[in-house]
């Protein structure tokens, strides 16, 4: 593309992109970094940018002609194929390969694709990843049966294009899988019914916003960060009392509301077996491409095998900051090479595996429903923060790496020749100010 792009154009089009990204369950600073970019590359270093989970502004031009866009949006979530086309422009963006009013009309056939698998094969797909968190976290043949049935409940009722029953769900979701599993508890071996009960509920758990919220802290986006945090939380709770509602509902001990630390032992297999069919449960309910369910099954079993370093190496409380540590390095490559696979396609279901929401739910449900689930909860907040911490150094590794530590420590020192920056008029008002009364009293 050849020449500087009308502001109003390009300021839509950076808007449509980090609204994208959003829906991505991208960082905010991941996000402000990816549109300074895009907008150095078409010219326009002097666009400002405030980014935040349901609000973005873009403000292009300058101070002289500064034109300001700005857009609110709420529950807006990408599947796999979306992210996947969203990214794809996004590279040809930070090279000006697109021509902005032709981005804006592709970033509205990304918000109108249709997903490229029918309701069966979702609903399908959500009933496998169910089954395959099964083997992992309640590796019982009545228990995976169980999550299987239930996971096909759930990913029907996610079908259902109603905006109420949306706003409901993970309290109905969590009701109908705890009157099923708490029914069925002593009538099969189904193993830890709370474990047991994460399986079906994984799509809700917020383990990606509060690891990402945790991240933004830690990188100063206070704003962002305690917002989506506070969301996190939020969503468990509402887990949280879907499960002590259908409990209630049973009348059941409040007992059965905490882990059992009993261990399992199971054949090697069957979690290696967890993890494949995981995968090909978020391929085919998230309509993911085909090129990317690789990558994806990469990126799961490094997460998994970390975990299993960091449960020998410093136990399971923090296992899953070994494993963030070495999925995140990997996650980036991956979105690095050539015909890889967007980050978020990758670092989402490697959060689901990890567990951060699933600990969380367990500590909160505990917490609530006994005398003695405090610690059940400390740890849940334990696992969060090791994942995030694994998160952050894993990134911060692959970027010495990648782009040598001058790249990530060194700080850039404006120019002589460099415009003042803007914001300043306070501080100009104040020098010249004292200026002028040197020179009275002189």
């Amino acid at each position: 593309m050849s020449g500087t792009p009308d502001d109003d154009v390009l300021g839509r089009f950076l808007l449509g992109l980090a609204e994208g990204m959003n829906a991505s369950a991208e960082s905010v600073d991941r996000v402000q970094e990816t549109m300074a970019r895009v907008a150095t590359a078409y010219g326009s270093d002097d666009t400002d940018f405030m980014i935040l989970p349901t609000v973005i502004l873009v403000e292009t031009g300058g101070a002289e002609r500064g034109r300001v866009v700005i857009r609110s949006s709420t529950n807006v979530s990408f599947r796999f194929d979306q992210i996947a086309a969203l990214y794809t422009l996004i590279e040809e963006a930070k090279l000006a390969e697109v021509d902005p009013d032709d981005g804006i009309e592709r970033l509205n056939e990304i918000g109108r694709m249709r997903p490229s698998r029918g309701w069966f094969l979702r609903t399908l797909g959500h009933a496998v990843l169910t089954a395959g968190l099964a083997l992992l976290l309640a590796p019982t043949w009545q228990g995976v049966i169980v999550a299987f049935v239930l996971g096909a409940v759930i990913g029907l009722l996610k079908l259902v294009p109603s905006s109420t029953l949306q706003l409901i769900m993970p309290v109905v979701a969590a009701g109908i899988c705890a009157v099923a599993v708490f029914g069925l508890t002593g009538v099969l071996d189904i193993g830890d019914p709370i474990s047991l009960l994460i399986a079906p509920l994984v799509t809700f758990l917020p383990g990606g916003a509060l690891t990402t919220g945790t991240v933004e802290l830690a990188a100063g986006q206070m704003l962002a960060g305690s917002s989506r945090l506070v969301y996190g939380f939020v969503q468990l709770g509402l887990l949280a009392f879907g499960i002590l509602a259908g409990g209630t509902i049973l009348g059941v001990d409040s007992a059965i509301y905490t882990p059992t630390d009993t261990p399992v032992v199971v054949a090697w297999w069957v979690p290696l077996t967890g993890v494949v069919v995981f995968a090909v449960g978020n391929y085919l309910h998230f309509s993911a491409p085909v090129r990317t369910f690789g990558w994806v099954l990469l990126a799961l079993f490094v997460a998994y095998f970390g975990q299993l370093v960091g449960a020998a190496l410093i136990g399971p409380a923090v296992s899953g900051f070994i494993g963030a540590v070495a999925m995140t390095p990997v996650v980036l490559w991956i979105a690095a090479l050539r015909h890889g696979a967007p980050s978020q396609l990758t670092f989402l279901p490697a959060f689901w595996l990890l567990v951060p929401g699933a600990a969380g739910l367990a500590g909160l449900t505990a917490l609530v429903a006994t005398d003695v689930g405090r610690p059940d909860f400390t740890q849940a907040l334990a696992s969060v923060l090791s994942i995030a911490l694994g998160v952050l150094i894993g990134t911060a590794m692959y970027r010495a790496i990648h782009h040598g530590t001058e790249a990530v420590f060194a700080i850039a020192m404006p120019s002589p020749e460099a415009p003042p920056r803007k914001f300043t008029w306070w501080f100009t008002r104040r020098a010249q100010s004292s200026s002028k009364d040197r020179e009275e009293r002189a």
